[in-house]
Parts: C-alpha cells; sequence; structure tokens
C-alpha cells in the first residue's frame, strides 16, 4: 500500500483526493498547511506529498524547498496541485523541487498517473 500525505488548507479537497486515493488502495494523511504537514513527517514517511500551492502561513513552495533541505524528507516525491497555472507558476514549482505540477481542476485518472510516475522515478 503507497502512503501519501495531502498538504491542502481546503477541507472539500482533502476530501476529494482522499475518495480518490481510496479507490486505488493509498493510506492517506491530510495536513491543513505546511507546519502541520512538517509534524506529520516527524513521525511518518509517505511515498509521495500532494501540495497546495496557496495555503495560509506557510505557502506550498515553502513547504517543497523545507521538505527539500531535510535528509529524512529530501527523496520523497512532491507533486503540486494548484489553481496557479501560468508557466512561471510551473517553473517556480520545479525549482522549489516538485516532481510534478498538475492544475486544478484535474481529473482523478491525471493524479493517480502522477502518482505512479513520480514514485517509479523514486523507487
Amino acid at each position: 500500500m503507497k502512503k501519501v500525505l495531502v498538504v491542502d488548507d481546503h477541507a472539500d479537497i482533502r476530501r476529494l483526493i482522499r475518495m480518490t486515493l481510496d479507490f486505488e488502495d493509498f493510506e492517506v494523511r491530510e495536513a491543513p498547511d505546511g507546519l502541520e504537514a512538517l509534524a506529520v513527517l516527524q513521525g511518518w514517511t509517505p511515498d509521495a506529498i500532494l501540495i497546495d500551492v496557496m495555503m495560509p502561513g506557510m505557502d506550498g513552495f515553502t513547504l517543497c524547498r523545507t521538505i527539500r533541505e531535510q535528509p529524512a524528507t529530501r527523496h520523497i516525491p512532491v507533486l503540486f496541485l494548484s489553481a496557479r497555472g501560468h508557466a512561471r507558476d510551473t517553473a517556480e514549482g520545479l525549482k522549489a523541487g516538485a516532481s510534478a505540477y498538475l492544475i486544478k481542476p484535474f481529473s482523478p485518472l491525471q493524479l493517480i498517473h502522477e502518482l505512479s510516475r513520480a514514485s517509479a522515478k523514486a523507487a
């Protein structure tokens, strides 16, 4: 069973992602912001992390850079899920260390495909 951390300040988005991943036999944990995500990562190592870009407090780009700076988490694939779809946003996400950048709304199949692809690259 693959483990995924979903970081998004909108509970409805986290619920939608959880429902999508439950069909594919993923263990999903959630965090509403970057600080809580870092706390979850202290005691649990997921196979991938899905991060929203626009969150109060620590934004997704900062969270991704923080994950990449820590030896225990730098290997974990990070996928951004964002409504910000300009080329500069995608470029900033990839520069921060993301494996992929999906633009909301995304299809469940696209999400599963990108998670599988990112996990295969990390293995």
